[in-house]
C-alpha cells in the first residue's frame, strides 16, 4: 500500500500460500475452504496473524513502521475467540493495534448484517483498522456501510486495472472515492499495475 501523492509505501498485505511437495504453490481459494470444512481455519488464521505481527515487529526494530493487512475468512470473522486472540498476539509481539488491519469482504458483511455489526464493533474496540475488501463486487452500498465501524474500503481491481482506458471504470472509481471520503472512510485502490492507472488515481 502506497500514498498516491508521494509513492511512499505505508503498508503491506499478508498473503498465505501453501507450498505442497507435489502440487507446487497452492493458493488460498483452494485450501481455505478445506480448512474451514475441517475445522483447521482457526489455527491457520492464528498462524497467519502471528507471522504477520512478527514481521511488523522486525520492521519496527529496523526503524520502519509499516501496517499489515490480513484477510479473514467468513468463519474466522464470526469466530468469537478472534477478539480474544488478537490482543494476545499484539501483546506478544509488542505491536500497536493501529498497525494491524483486518480485511473482510463485502459479501461477508451482507450475509448477516446484524451479526456482522456486532463482530465489527467488538474488533473495533481493540483499536485495529477494519477494511472492506473487493468493494463494488457485492450487493452492499456505502449507505449501508456508514452504519458499520469500518475504516477503509478497497476498490476491487476489476474497476482499477482498466480505469486509464475505460471511462466507465474511471467514473466508478472516482465516484466511490468521493462517496467514501464524504463518509469519512479511507480508500485503497487494488490492482494498480501501470503508471497510467497510478496517475489517474493521483488526479
Amino acid at each position: 500500500k502506497a500514498e498516491p501523492e508521494t509513492g511512499t509505501v505505508v503498508g503491506v498485505e499478508a498473503l498465505a500460500r501453501w507450498e505442497h511437495p507435489r502440487l507446487g504453490l497452492v493458493g488460498p481459494t483452494e485450501f481455505v475452504p478445506i480448512a474451514e470444512q475441517t475445522g483447521l481455519i482457526a489455527p491457520l488464521t492464528s498462524y497467519v496473524l502471528d507471522a504477520a505481527l512478527r514481521q511488523v515487529r522486525e520492521w519496527m526494530d529496523e526503524g520502519r513502521e509499516l501496517s499489515v493487512a490480513v484477510n479473514l475468512s467468513a468463519r474466522s470473522f464470526l469466530d468469537t475467540q478472534l477478539a480474544l486472540e488478537i490482543p494476545r498476539l499484539l501483546a506478544k509481539h509488542n505491536v500497536d493495534a493501529r498497525l494491524l488491519e483486518l480485511e473482510i469482504t463485502e459479501s461477508m458483511l451482507m450475509l448477516d448484517p446484524g451479526r456482522a455489526q456486532a463482530v465489527l464493533e467488538r474488533l473495533s474496540r481493540i483499536g485495529l483498522t477494519l477494511s472492506v475488501d473487493d468493494f463494488g463486487t457485492g450487493y452492499s452500498s456505502l449507505a449501508n456501510l456508514k452504519r458499520l465501524p469500518v475504516d477503509v474500503i478497497k476498490i476491487d481491481k476489476s474497476f482499477v486495472m482498466d480505469m486509464a482506458i475505460d471511462a466507465s471504470d474511471a467514473a466508478i472509481v472516482r465516484s466511490t472515492i468521493d462517496l467514501a471520503h464524504n463518509l469519512g472512510l479511507r480508500v485503497v485502490a487494488e490492482g494498480v499495475e501501470s503508471h497510467r492507472s497510478w496517475t489517474r488515481l493521483t488526479e
